[in-house]
């Protein structure tokens, strides 16, 4: 236990095939890319093909060899040839798999012979190696590609999540790529979106009642306009009639979404009924579903205003942080809006260092991170110091993440091919 109890971190492990074996090699993981220090006696587990073959090993050096040669034999067949190390993700490391190993899970994940655990395990460490330099954004993007009829809640959340991250990355790395990383991240839910639908389903699992949630604020973020005409004719049926069982409690924020995806300066009439909406009820649960979609639009001028009803008296001051979740095109805006209200909001906000990592912690350049730490550098206060560092140094890790993404000679060509294949 030495190894994990006085060591901080935890390690990548490294596995490529050589002559019929495969090679371990282990190294401290950073989210930064830096190349870190350290050595763990790792618990290794594999299954090769299936869960009834497994084979157990003590990383205990910087590297070792596994002979696999009963397993990769032409006998085997291609379903037998995927390996998957840290079976269950019962291990703490990532795993960092060749060309060759990432190809066969792919082919595993896609065949659905991998549990959702494993199938989580993958797409995590894949999506933690891209940010941290250690794999391309390439091999990510043709990974998610597999999860193409992935119906577990866990695995799709995730799979979300990421794929926000990806989008705003490439928006602020390749613009000219976004629109087509959108078209990809559509059709890569359109299978589960189609499966939930938006009425539940008689037996469906409070899993799938969230499920249907992500997924349909997810295609209106991308800007799916079947989905986003979907979401406004039901929440102006809601606008008639509170009661309507067209826009039921669990899909209501991501109708909010959508809605707030098509207002403008010039478009306000859904943002009004909206505030209307937050007005007249007395459910917190309701305000907080409002608070958390308004500053989805990007439009920064209804941003700003967003952002100054936070302070207001109708919002309480601990739920004002609900509202901080600002779109991609408001980053720029919610700053401004910081720096402007600085002085109002350090006295009077009881979630101050919220305030610092949500509006902060988006950015991805180094001129960003500089401004940042300038306008900080008299103003901060050991309520918001941790955050604050760990804020900086994500703008400084998505700064990196960026022109890493910038250096892929074959980016382009890739996100075109993912973004028009027909799933």
């Amino acid at each position: 236990m030495n190894s994990w109890a006085k060591k901080k971190g935890y390690p990548v492990v490294s596995v490529e095939v050589k002559d019929q074996k495969l090679v371990f090699e282990q190294s401290q993981f950073l989210s930064s890319g830096a190349h870190g220090e350290g050595q763990w006696i790792v618990p290794i587990t594999l299954c090769c093909g299936t869960y009834d073959v497994r084979k157990n090993l003590l990383l205990q050096t910087i590297s070792e060899t596994l002979d696999i040669k009963e397993f990769l034999s032409d006998r085997s067949g291609a379903t037998f040839a995927w390996i998957k190390l840290n079976v269950d993700q019962a291990g703490f490391y990532r795993v960092k798999y060749d060309e060759d190993l990432a190809g066969r899970l792919r082919y595993a994940i896609d065949s659905k012979y991998l549990s959702a655990t494993d199938r989580f395990g993958i797409l995590d460490d894949s999506f933690s190696l891209c940010m941290a330099r250690q794999q391309s954004l390439t091999s990510l993007l043709i990974l998610m590609g597999a999860y193409k009829e992935e119906v577990e809640y866990t695995v799709l959340s995730n799979l979300i999540t990421i794929s926000y991250k990806v989008a705003r990355i490439v928006a602020d790395a390749s613009p000219e790529l976004l629109n087509d990383i959108k078209r990809f991240f559509i059709s890569l839910f359109q299978y589960s979106a189609e499966k939930l639908g938006w009425e539940p389903k008689q037996g469906e699992s409070h899993l799938d009642a969230m499920l249907r949630g992500e997924i349909l604020t997810a295609l209106a973020v991308f800007g799916h306009d079947l989905t986003l005409n979907e979401a406004s004719r039901r929440f102006h049926a809601f606008l008639d009639d509170r009661n309507t069982s067209l826009l039921l409690p669990d899909i209501r924020k991501a109708a909010y979404v959508c809605v707030m995806q098509r207002v403008s300066t010039s478009n306000r009439l859904d943002y009004e009924s909206l505030l209307r909406v937050y007005r007249l009820t007395d459910l917190s649960q309701e305000k907080t579903r409002i608070l958390g979609s308004l500053a989805s639009c990007s439009d920064p001028n209804i941003i700003r205003e967003v952002l100054d009803f936070l302070l207001s008296s109708e919002v309480r001051s601990q739920d004002a942080v609900f509202g901080l979740a600002v779109s991609f095109e408001g980053r720029k805006t919610a700053w401004t809006w910081l720096k402007d209200k600085w002085e109002y909001i350090s006295k009077t906000s009881l979630s101050l260092p919220h305030f610092v990592s949500a509006i902060v912690s988006p950015f991805a350049s180094f001129e960003k991170a500089k401004e940042i730490e300038e306008f900080f550098a008299s103003r901060s206060k050991p309520s918001i110091a941790r955050t604050l560092k760990q804020s900086i140094e994500r703008v400084y890790i998505n700064a990196n993440w960026v022109q890493s993404i910038q250096n892929e000679e074959h980016l382009a060509n890739a996100v075109k091919e993912v973004a028009y294949r027909k799933y």
